[in-house]
């Protein structure tokens, strides 16, 4: 019998975490690790699931990380501890180190694109691979990318927006996040040219097949960044965040209106009080949220047309979206997958047909949807 491949997760019994490990303790090939930064936490969490779940105390910003991994046999790490906007790479060089196997589910773009280039020396020495954003973006954002645009001979322009229901659980991290670039200057592919725009301001309505339209504003993220390279994308490459409340995000415009002009502190400072109030407009909101990908080019006959791709994801299972390339890919390597030696950000790794089981599994409805422009 092959043994069981050692995965840790750390942030195991998180908002993200807790969902991988939940999915993956009952891999036959996978031995389990939930890893946090509260031992007991992490044991009594890993009692809970049950199946290969073991619970250890696990501190990122500890000494000799590598040490401790390698006294541990781990064979893959999966970091969901964020937010990653204000992270370095320890964690990815101490796997390295070790001989271990890397996933993240990081969002942030500098250190999504950054990635590569920082740590794929270390990774190929070690003969070991690392992805980084093993996320909804980029790694199902570029997935129904490659569905939509398959054989096209020119992407001009690719929308994507997330929009998430008020009343799934949210993390103070995830939400600090996403403030840290609120009333700040991102660099945009728009126009066919790069161009300052102010993050989470000037919200647009967005059209979603199963939901309601709402307000979406511009977010930073990696694909902003690898999108117009990887797809020669020749006008605009747009991501843009709508959450359900109205007035909230009214109130995230205003916020990043007195950020840019510099009146008030990033509002990320804020993200735990700011929590708390999004948990008192949830009697605003639902369950239901979802994602919506349009792209607009010539495809194989030189034809102009416009595609769209829709999610809609009921019951407060959205937060699920976020997990599932980490859990695919964990699987793939735990029975033996062969990918690529090195670093890199998660593109190209995984297909739109291989999320569909996932989406299935949470009573996920998705739509395509083709316009001849």
């Amino acid at each position: 019998m092959t043994p069981s491949m050692r995965v840790l997760v750390l942030g195991g019994y998180g908002n993200f975490g807790a969902r991988i490990c939940r999915a993956l303790a009952d891999v036959p090939s996978i031995a389990l690790i939930v890893a946090g930064r509260d031992g007991k936490r992490a044991t009594d969490f890993a009692c809970e699931i049950g199946g290969s779940a073991s619970g250890i105390a696990f501190d990122i910003e500890a000494e000799s990380l590598d040490s401790r991994l390698a006294q541990l046999g781990i064979q893959l790490v999966i970091h969901t501890a964020g937010p990653f906007q204000s992270q370095n790479y320890r964690v990815a060089e101490a796997c390295a180190a070790a001989g271990a196997h890397y996933i993240d589910l990081a969002d942030g773009r500098r250190f999504v694109c950054d990635f590569q280039g920082a740590m794929d020396d270390a990774f190929l020495n070690a003969d070991k691979t690392a992805i980084s954003g093993a996320s909804t973006v980029p790694a199902l954002s570029s997935a129904v990318i490659n569905a939509l645009c398959q054989d096209w001979q020119q992407i001009d322009s690719i929308d994507v927006c997330i929009a998430p229901a008020q009343q799934a659980p949210r993390g103070t991290a995830t939400l600090a996040a996403v403030l840290s670039y609120c009333g700040e200057s991102i660099s945009v592919w728009s126009d066919g040219r790069w161009q300052p725009l102010v993050g989470w301001s000037s919200p647009k309505k967005i059209e979603f097949l199963r939901m309601k339209s709402r307000l979406g504003a511009l977010c930073d993220i990696p694909d902003l960044e690898l999108f117009p390279e990887r797809y020669q994308v020749s006008e605009r490459v747009m991501f843009r965040a709508a959450v359900e409340v109205g007035f909230a995000q009214r109130l995230l415009a205003v916020l990043a209106a007195l950020r840019s002009k510099r009146y008030i502190p990033s509002p990320s400072r804020f993200a735990k009080p700011m929590n708390r109030l999004a948990s008192v407009l949830d009697f605003m909101g639902s369950g239901l949220g979802g994602m919506v990908v349009r792209v607009e080019g010539h495809d194989a006959l030189n034809k102009h047309v416009v595609k769209e791709w829709h999610i809609a994801a009921d019951g407060n299972y959205g937060p699920e979206i976020p997990c599932m390339a980490a859990i695919l890919l964990a699987r793939q390597f735990a029975v033996g997958k062969a990918f690529k030696s090195g670093a890199m950000p998660c593109i190209d790794l995984l297909t739109l047909a291989e999320f569909e089981p996932e989406f299935a599994r949470w009573g996920m409805q998705t739509d395509f949807r083709n316009t001849e422009a």
